[in-house]
Parts: C-alpha cells; structure tokens; sequence
C-alpha cells in the first residue's frame, strides 16, 4: 500500500521555508528581523531520533560549495531577482557539514574512490568500485576477498526496495559504487576487461547490475549508458551499436529475470510506465551519457529530466512497505567543469535541485532521511568584487568609490574585461555554440587572455578561460558540503570524513537490526 504524500511542512518550521526565495523588501530594519526569526525558528529546531524507513542519498557529482553558491545565484536571476539572496532547496534542509574527500592515495579525489567511501563506509583508492585500499588498480587477482559490502546490498538484503538514477551512464564510477565491485572504473562493459580479469573471473560492471544477487535485484536502475549493456552487432533504437563482446543483450536479460519488468529508452515508453504495474524498471535513455540538462530541454524531448526519473523512481519503490534506498546523481555537473562550460554545470545543478524538491514533496520527512552532497568539488571559482546581482556568468561590473554599480565592466591589468567565473586549469576560452565533450576537440589556450569585450559571456556556448593549460580541467580537493533532513539527519555536523556518511545511513535505518532479522527469517523451500 502506498503512504500518503505528506507535505513537508514539519521541516520547513524549523528551517523557516517561509523565508525561503522570496525576495524581501531589504532594509537595515529587515536584516536584522531575518536574522532574529531565524535564530528563533533555530531554536525549535529538534532532533528527529526515529528510524528512517527511506534513505535518499542525492550526489552532485562535481557539486563543491563554489558550484552551489553560483548555481544559487544564476537560479535567482534567471527569474529576475539579484540571486545572491536565493536558495536552492537542498540549501532548506536542517542540517549542514563538511565532507573531507581525499582518497586513501590521492590528495585531490576521484569519483570511484569518493563514492565507495559514501557506500560502505571504508575509504578506498581513486579509480576502484566498492573493494577497499589493498586492491591494485586494474588487477583483478588483488580485489578477490577485498570486496566492500555497499549500504544498497545491505538494503536488498534487508528486504528494502532499492534504486540508482543518474544523468550519467548508469555504469559510471558514482552509480556503480553502489551495486558494482571492480578494480577498475573503467570496466563499464565486457570489451574493457584485461585478459587477467577474464582469467580471474571479474566481472564488468554493467553485468554486476544485471546479475545482482541480493534480495529481488534493484528494483530501479535508470540513466544513461546503453551501449554497455548490447552486442556490438546490435544496432539500439538510435542506430547506435552497443560495445558487448560477449554477444549479451543484458536489457533482454533484465526482463527475463522479472514477473513485472519493464525497459524503456525514450521518454514515450517513460511516460507510459505505470508505477503499480511495474516491479522492476530499467531506463537507458542514451548510448552513453544522457543530455546536459540545457540541451535535453531545447531538444525534442527525447529523455526524461532528472526530477521526472527521482518521481519516478519513488513512484516505484515506495510500492515496498518495509521502505528503500535510493541514489540519486546529477553526473553531469561534473563534465560540464571539465569541459570549463560554467553555463551547462550550474544549469545541471539547478536541475539538480528541483529533483531534490521533487523528492521533499512526494515523501513523508518524517520518515524519510535525505541526503544531499558531492563526491568532489572543482577548480571554479567565483571572484572579481562585481557588483550585488551582476551576472554570474557575466563580465565584473564593480563598484565606485561610492559604493554604487559602475556603468562598464572592470578591466584587469591587461587593459581588458574577465568574468566573475573562472577555472584554474583547463583548456581555456572558447565560445562555441555546442554542447559537451566537444570543446575537448579544441586546441588549448589557458594561460592566455582574450579580448572578452564583444564576446557573450552568458552564452550557453561560452567556455571560461583558464589559468594553466590541461586537456581537461580537473577536481579540486577542498571539503564539499552535506546538507540533511529526516529522521537521523542531526548526525550531520561537523567536520567528518566521508566515510561516515554510510555509517549515518546505517544507524538512521538501525540497519543492524534489519538485517539480523532477515537472517533470523526461517526460509520456505520449494515443493519437490
């Protein structure tokens, strides 16, 4: 039976929804009123010690603070307001820390190695899936008996529905950490495994998904990354070949192993899924990764967004009365930094945190821990002295000795405009009128200035330039922020390793519990 979509409205009391993105009439009178309420509704803020039934652990990859103060800023704007006093709605929940995300042999981190930590609570290498930090990367021989247990196997075995949905290939580093165990990321399908994995018997990890032995299977698996799951003789819906050498239809495989099943590869068959008829869904909406959230919505509509596959997502799992695990990632934050594209990052993000309304409003708080944080941050910064509501993605327009808007833009030392974004590495400034990896085709200019004066910073097409010169800009590796709601959320605080945001999940769940109970379950066996 489904529970009642209950509104959030015990959390906004004590987190002060009210005073959320509407834009107040400022004064020096009306700061220190904000500042007061705030303060007051703090002080009605209480610990919520019952056990969670949900968990949904939201992962912006790429998503550091200086990612989500600009995304902030250009939602604000985007509907005409200043920005700087707006705030995205992973910004409304109760309770914040810091997240320190080096890897056990990195300083500044991967994705593969940071989102093991988040899902078995033991940090790991960069580069390897849910084994811990004596395997060798790329040897298959080493991870053999150092497997990590992930928190989603421990929620199947529990008997809790469960669910991966991402942006991103759906056998990428961060969704694959949670159902996958490989020593190498980049093991998505068969056609990359050594002749030593093959001969030590390691499997890729979009078989991991399919084959996935506990409980019913995941019960939602939904992004990108087709081609990883068909032959390399069959030709998909887009006319596109898949990249399997051992001539598997996994999608085929996926529906054999199910009463209830359902594949879908465009929006139309999305959309025409009902969620009490369907037990187990899988949606590979692209070859590889799915669409910057900017071009998907400027298209056809080919792919649901990433809100549309979070509702649906719950719409599915909630189906299970003793509750689920979901993860939710916005892969693509992460490649729009790469590709120095600031425009399709902080759009991505933005969409991001429409799927975590999404999720606020179509789950009881009260029962249902949410989690929302990054993998890793990004060499972005955010810098210039611009006046209050310029343009993030604008040229510097400072101030006067007065303190009032200048009325042209600030000129560094070289005698020419820069924008309030910038890279510290990368391939530099290009203004194309194209999306993605496409700028990775461009020859590199970081390190060098261009005369921005006549060019759109704002475009969609803009690359920001960059200080020194990389084929492709890198992670940082600063803290990233956890922001939290629910039952257990108030063991969020501080300064804490990564690691222990598995172990907030397992005690929110008391998980320990449900999983002696599961193996206290006697066993029915099947009639001869």
């Amino acid at each position: 039976m489904k529970h009642p979509r209950l509104s959030v409205s015990a959390l906004s009391l004590a987190i002060g929804l009210s005073l959320g993105n509407v834009a107040q009439a400022e004064s020096p009178e009306q700061w220190y009123r904000d500042g007061a309420q705030a303060v007051k509704q703090a002080r009605h803020l209480h610990k919520n010690k019952h056990r969670a039934k949900n968990v949904i652990l939201f992962v912006g990859d790429g998503m550091g603070i200086s990612t989500a103060t600009a995304a902030r800023i250009l939602e604000g704007q985007l509907r005409g307001e200043n920005g700087e006093e707006n705030r995205l709605a992973f910004e409304l929940l109760p309770y914040v820390a810091l997240s320190k995300t080096y890897n056990t042999n990195q300083q500044t981190p991967d994705s593969a190695g940071t989102m093991t930590a988040m899902m078995t609570g033991v940090k790991s290498k960069a580069g390897v899936i849910a084994v811990n930090q004596y395997v060798e990367r790329g040897n298959c021989a080493s991870s053999i008996g150092n497997e990590l247990t992930t928190f989603l196997e421990q929620a199947e075995m529990a008997g809790l529905s469960t669910g991966v949905v991402t942006t991103a290939r759906i056998t990428h580093a961060t969704p694959a950490a949670t159902y996958a165990h490989v020593p190498e990321r980049n093991w998505e399908s068969d056609d990359k495994l050594t002749d030593e994995a093959r001969q030590n018997g390691c499997k890729d990890i979009a078989r991991q998904l399919i084959e996935f032995p506990y409980g019913d299977g995941l019960e939602v698996a939904m992004g990108g990354g087709r081609r990883h799951f068909i032959p390399r003789e069959q030709v998909d819906g887009e006319g596109k070949n898949g990249k399997r050498k051992d001539g598997r239809d996994l999608t085929a495989e996926w529906l054999a192993n199910y009463d209830d099943a359902a594949y879908v590869w465009n929006r139309e068959q999305f959309e025409a899924i009902d969620a009490n008829e369907v037990d187990h869904l899988l949606g590979l909406f692209e070859s590889s990764h799915m669409e910057y959230e900017f071009d998907r919505a400027t298209d056809a509509g080919g792919e649901p967004s990433l809100s549309e596959m979070t509702v649906k997502a719950i719409d599915v799992l909630d189906n299970n009365d003793k509750g689920f695990f979901l993860h939710v990632e916005s892969g693509r934050i992460d490649h729009g930094h790469h590709a120095g594209n600031a425009y399709r990052a902080l759009t991505d993000a933005i969409e991001f945190s429409h799927a975590v309304k999404a999720a606020m409003e179509n789950v009881d708080m009260e029962e249902t821990l949410i989690l929302v944080t990054a993998d890793h941050s990004h060499v972005f910064t955010i810098a210039g002295y611009p006046t209050r509501g310029n343009p993030i993605l604008g040229k510097v327009v400072g101030n006067d000795s007065a303190g009032n808007p200048n009325p042209y833009a600030q000129l560094a030392k070289d005698g020419m405009p820069y924008t309030t974004l910038g890279y510290t590495n990368g391939r530099g400034f290009h203004d194309l009128e194209v999306g993605g990896d496409t700028v990775y085709g461009e020859p590199i200019n970081a390190g060098s200035r261009t005369d921005l004066s006549a060019v759109d910073t704002e475009g969609q097409g803009f690359h920001q330039e960059a200080l020194v010169p990389l084929s492709s800009e890198t992670h940082a590796g600063e803290d990233v922020a956890i922001y939290a709601g629910g039952p257990g959320a108030y063991m969020v605080h501080g300064v804490q390793e990564q690691n222990v945001i598995y172990h907030v999940m397992r005690e929110a769940t008391r998980m320990d519990r449900k999983l002696q109970r599961a193996e206290r379950k006697p066993r029915h066996h099947e009639e001869d």
